[in-house]
């Protein structure tokens, strides 16, 4: 077990809900995007406990969410559970560093909020993306939110190479505006919106990506 997989799974474990049953704005943005594109089975990676893949059930969508934290996807499976919404959310404990266990051409849209900002190197981020282009159907949404190189703590704490630096347990790749340009090679980038969340506050991105139709 990393040393990532083991803070992420104590994280949840000690402080259950730890982000609340509030989806996030970048989450409500998604799902209006999703709909108004016509998407049915939606992939969220890097989905915690939930909040945000629940909020996706609740506007109708097929949800699979993913984690490596069989923690937060047990306090997942329950909150669906008492929401009503087992039907319409699975889960899959998955490190987004290996292959996503899905079918080609599977799934309408992608979703994922701070995931891909962490502890993953730029070529992990390649092939994390080539894999999500593999499972999206032609015309696909991809929505994923990242810190960038403008937060207040980027070229602080430990530094891990690759823009990649620790703070408090919690390693995170800081995105540069080339980052985001190069993982968008072969898609149409939309839209990349910068916007302020938490503490810090932390400045973020929000990017949102198309598949052409073929």
């Amino acid at each position: 077990m990393s040393d990532q997989h083991e803070h992420w799974q104590r994280t949840y474990r000690t402080h259950p809900g730890v982000y609340g049953e509030q989806p996030s704005e970048a989450a409500v943005y998604a799902a209006d995007l999703f709909r108004e594109r016509g998407a049915v089975e939606v992939l969220e990676l890097g989905a915690g406990h939930g909040r945000d893949a629940i909020y996706l059930a609740r506007r109708g969508f097929r949800v699979t969410a993913t984690d490596f934290s069989a923690v937060g996807l047990a306090q997942l499976r329950d909150w669906a559970d008492a929401a009503g919404l087992s039907a319409r959310v699975t889960t899959l404990e998955h490190d987004v560093r290996q292959p996503i266990p899905l079918p080609y051409r599977s799934v309408d849209a992608v979703y994922a909020h701070m995931l891909l900002c962490m502890n993953l190197s730029t070529q992990e981020l390649r092939d994390l993306v080539a894999e999500i282009r593999r499972v999206l159907k032609p015309g696909g949404a991809f929505v994923y939110t990242v810190r960038n190189t403008d937060d207040a703590h980027f070229g602080t704490g430990k530094a891990l190479g690759d823009d990649i630096y620790e703070h408090g347990g919690f390693a995170v790749h800081f995105f540069s505006e080339a980052l985001v340009d190069s993982l968008a090679a072969g898609w149409e980038l939309r839209d990349r919106h910068s916007f302020e969340e938490g503490e810090l506050p932390r400045r973020l991105w929000r990017v949102t990506q198309l598949l052409p139709s073929r």
